[in-house]
């Protein structure tokens, strides 16, 4: 049917649109360009086999109110196609890595699952309470578990430090209460949260306590990840290997100086924007590696001549900025620095990558330039 009008062109066009998911409930092509897909009836989607198991656990189909939980999830995440192809095209990016520490700790693979449930394995993803990264950790819990957080670097970002620290935890979770269904709720909920609904309720059977209803769905969002993954071409899901992201693929060098160095030295040396610096170390902040030691990931085969690059550059840079530097003395502030050098306090923060709340000790170099 076509209309002479533009408006009326529109029109139709929304309507197809929101009239796909309906006629997708009943399995039938919208038209001939889109019959080469099969989109199954949703109503078939959420036929579960009985046998479907999370991290060794059977979930109890047989359960009215249990199957009712899963087929919410289920229909959800099938309803939203375009963020299930993001999770595939992610999962291709992520997921061998993740699945390689979580064999070295002698975790269930199913637990791949959380960081895409988490934050969709996007690496800025954050909370409304502050959780952040992959795994969605808390600043105070991250670095319990050993990852660093400060104005220079969030580890929580980085796929490869946030997943062992987030196997340490589920490990410590496991111990303490017994399941990986409960340990994954205390994962979402807190720990003493659980604690008390347990000794409340007087029981630690996952599938009969009253939880938070974010952690009651928690699990069998995962489930359902589970399944639509591992099943995508049953639920409608056919990409081809083109049509995935690469495996992350990376090269690490090694880095020291007595100064903080500029990442845009680093991208210089690795002749890749500043941007892909960035891309590929998320947890690194602000402008500049810390004074020391760095290991950072550059694309794979930009390693070659990394090391004769960065000296050559260094050294150039080391002669430049040697007198941009202010060695605080005891007594110093860093609003009297930032006067003394005639430039903002704002300006000198951020070339410092520091907060309002920043501590500085004397010794310390400080960028004014």
């Amino acid at each position: 049917m076509q209309f002479k009008t533009f408006g009326k062109t529109i029109c139709i066009s929304i309507i197809l649109f929101f009239a796909a998911p309906l006629i997708q409930l009943y399995g039938e092509p919208l038209s001939e360009q889109t019959s080469q897909y099969h989109f199954p009836p949703l109503i078939q989607s959420i036929r579960f086999d009985n046998n479907i198991e999370y991290c060794n656990i059977k979930i109890p189909l047989d359960r009215q109110e249990i199957k009712e939980r899963l087929e919410k999830e289920m229909l959800l995440a099938l309803w939203s196609r375009p963020q299930v192809i993001l999770w595939i095209k992610r999962a291709a990016k992520f997921f061998p890595h993740v699945e390689k520490i979580l064999k070295e700790h002698g975790l269930p693979l199913d637990l791949r699952y959380v960081p895409l449930i988490e934050s969709a394995l996007r690496p800025h993803a954050t909370s409304s309470k502050n959780a952040v990264g992959y795994w969605q950790f808390i600043k105070s819990t991250g670095k319990h578990y050993g990852l660093r957080i400060d104005s220079k670097v969030d580890e929580r970002r980085n796929i490869f430090k946030s997943t062992h620290a987030a196997c340490k935890y589920l490990k410590d979770l496991e111990k303490q209460f017994g399941s990986y269904l409960l340990a994954l709720s205390a994962y979402n909920m807190g720990e003493y949260g659980l604690k008390g609904e347990i000794k409340a309720q007087n029981t630690d059977d996952f599938f009969s306590l009253y939880l938070p209803l974010q952690t009651q769905r928690y699990i069998f969002k995962m489930v359902s990840a589970k399944l639509i993954l591992e099943n995508q071409q049953l639920y409608g899901f056919s990409l081809n290997k083109s049509d995935l992201y690469p495996l992350f693929a990376f090269d690490k060098v090694s880095v020291e100086s007595d100064f903080p160095i500029p990442i845009a030295l680093i991208a210089q040396s690795a002749d890749t924007p500043f941007k892909a610096i960035k891309d590929y170390n998320p947890e690194l902040r602000g402008y500049s590696l810390g004074k020391g030691g760095n290991t950072i990931l550059i694309p794979k085969g930009k390693a070659k001549g990394f090391k004769k690059s960065f000296a050559v550059r260094y050294k150039n840079w080391e002669k430049t900025v040697k007198t941009r530097f202010h060695v605080v003395k005891t007594g110093e502030s860093l609003i009297r620095i930032a006067k003394k050098h005639q430039i903002s306090l704002s300006s000198l923060l951020k070339l410092n990558n520091l907060s309002v709340k920043g501590v500085i000790h004397p010794g310390d170099r400080l960028v004014i330039e």
